[in-house]
């Protein structure tokens, strides 16, 4: 009897000994399952609609490519925020294009509306464009305090024509971009010095860059406004200073009275 009752607290001991192990192995199985489930959800539909809406907002520049091909490209600053979001969870987006000297004279003003693609299309993301039906309105509306800005239930009645949308979709991996995509075949009416139509194409990119690619045609197939070399690329704004200084830039020397003329070959022009 003295013997089984020493012998009785070894395994006793022992067994506790091994506890901790079996609990931290657990807890590990268990965190390791939790995270692998976190990282094969699968992404929604409107998650890539997230995602292509925060990337078009901010203010951007197409400085760099301007300071490459003076000949082709302009600097530009391209300017974009929420507006509004329709019933159905689309993203109303107010985007708005000037030259970098006179961001307060947009000459270019959309409402962009994004949302996922309809389960029938093989894409992930539809940017579609609109007219604004009061866009003097809406001009800097995204650097006007909310409270100065229409409210999103004026957006939405101002929504107007219909000009183009871009069907996206994820790109494949390895590649520099997010989605890529573009307007469907035959592209959608227009009448801008003297085109029949306009395709357009835009790519985003994961630094937030846009690439943006509009082009108007003839019924002859011949390109007659938008930029033939490439897209605009569109990168996130630098550092006020570096803008305001950049004074001796080439593309800080000319006029106001060029800059406020017509642009040949240029797609920002167009309305």
């Amino acid at each position: 009897m003295g013997t089984g009752s020493g012998s009785d607290p070894e395994p006793s001991s022992s067994g506790w000994s091994r506890a901790p192990g079996l609990v931290v192995k657990t807890l590990f199985l268990i965190g390791g399952a939790v995270l692998l489930k976190r990282l094969t959800k699968s992404t929604t539909r409107w998650d890539h609609s997230h995602v292509v809406s925060r990337s078009l907002s901010g203010e951007k520049f197409s400085k760099e490519q301007a300071s490459r091909d003076p000949d082709n490209y302009f600097n530009i600053r391209m300017m974009s925020c929420p507006a509004a979001e329709m019933v159905d969870g689309s993203q109303v987006l107010y985007l708005e294009q000037a030259f970098w000297r006179t961001p307060q004279k947009p000459f270019r003003q959309r409402l962009y509306m994004v949302k996922p693609c309809p389960k029938e299309l093989k894409c992930d993301v539809e940017v579609s464009s609109y007219a604004i039906r009061d866009a003097e309105e809406y001009k800097n509306f995204c650097d006007r305090p909310k409270d100065q800005r229409p409210l999103p239930e004026e957006v939405i009645g101002d929504i107007g024509e219909h000009l183009t949308t871009i069907q996206l979709s994820c790109c494949d991996r390895g590649k520099r971009c997010l989605y890529e995509g573009s307007a469907p075949p035959g592209g959608f009416p227009n009448s801008w010095n003297g085109a029949s139509y306009c395709t357009s194409d835009l790519t985003v990119l994961k630094n937030n860059e846009i690439h943006l690619w509009d082009r108007g045609f003839d019924d002859d197939g011949n390109q007659v406004w938008g930029p033939k070399e490439g897209p605009y690329e569109f990168k996130p704004a630098p550092s006020s200073s570096s803008i305001n200084n950049d004074v001796f830039s080439p593309l800080n020397i000319f006029p106001q009275s060029t800059l406020d003329k017509p642009i040949k070959g240029s797609f920002i022009l167009q309305e």
